[in-house]
């Protein structure tokens, strides 16, 4: 049975976090497919950035001098089949906690170089397996191509690692999804497309060029995506608050007016009333192409 284990870096929960959501299915798709998943959601645990002091090369080889929680990872990462790294997209590239976490794989590599591909590298320390290596991520902004610094580095690290680059599940605007669903926006075949993608990766050993074009398609235009999220984040800063622009947004999204001029006692006493139900909770912070799940 192929042993996966995914690193779930976002800071978020399901359903607020679109990447933990793009995951679930990814998983799901895997697991129908006969694949045995670990997901490790790395926002709880205790990891600490490398200190670059190499003991784990001379001191103690193999073994990290940090002890934190770093090391239950260790052992399913050297046995794991398939890696599959999960990040909202920050600043171009993976979130911190996912990094922080890949800069702490340094033990399993030798200290010693060697050509390998017309390039140098270092040698898999024993038992680490090569394998297999797949990428999820989520962004704010509208274009596949925000997406184009953070592949390029996580096929370098494959390269790095000796493992094989199997594809990678790219949404853009993935936080919006519920709001868009409240629009009839068709997003639950985009959910269907990524179960496919992770069926494909166990049966197939990669993700079909078909299966991930579907997965970025398409479901508003870049203009609506940019009337819809201005109209939320000037709300949110009128308001002091992401949770007093809910009801605005929402309106968005159902295609009505946007108000602009409501107070903040009002908005408050609307939000504290104890029959009004909770509105599901909009983006958060998606500056620039970031997205904070």
């Amino acid at each position: 049975m192929t042993y996966v284990l995914a690193l779930n870096s976002s800071p978020n929960g399901a359903p607020r976090s679109g990447t933990a959501t793009i995951l679930k299915h990814f998983v799901e798709g895997m697991r129908e497919a006969g694949a045995n998943v670990d997901v490790v959601n790395l926002a709880e645990l205790k990891i600490s950035p490398c200190k670059g002091c190499m003991a784990c090369w001379w001191k103690t080889p193999g073994e990290c001098v940090q002890q934190d929680d770093m090391e239950q990872i260790y052992p399913k990462l050297r046995k794991a089949d398939v890696l599959v790294l999960a990040t909202p997209l920050y600043v171009d590239g993976m979130n911190a906690q996912l990094k922080a976490a890949v800069d702490r794989l340094i033990p399993l590599v030798e200290p010693f170089f060697e050509i390998r591909e017309e390039h140098c590298r270092h040698p898999k320390r024993e038992p680490s397996t090569g394998g297999r290596l797949a990428l999820v991520s989520v962004c704010g902004f509208h274009e596949l191509d925000n997406f184009d610094p953070l592949i390029a580095h996580v096929e370098a690290i494959c390269r790095n690692m000796g493992r094989e680059f199997s594809g990678a599940v790219l949404r853009p605007y993935a936080k919006v999804f519920p709001f868009l669903k409240m629009r009839g926006v068709e997003v639950d075949g985009v959910y269907r497309d990524v179960h496919k993608a992770g069926v494909e990766l166990i049966q197939d050993g990669k993700i079909s060029e078909e299966t991930m074009a579907r997965i970025g398609r398409d479901l508003v235009t870049r203009e609506e995506l940019v009337d819809g999220m201005n109209s939320f984040f000037k709300r949110s800063i009128q308001a002091g608050s992401v949770f007093r622009a809910t009801s605005n947004f929402v309106s968005w999204v159902k295609g009505g007016p946007i108000d602009l001029t409501q107070t903040h006692s009002s908005t408050h006493t609307t939000e504290t009333h104890p029959t009004t139900p909770p509105h599901p909770q909009p983006p958060t912070n998606d500056a620039s192409n970031q997205d904070t799940t």
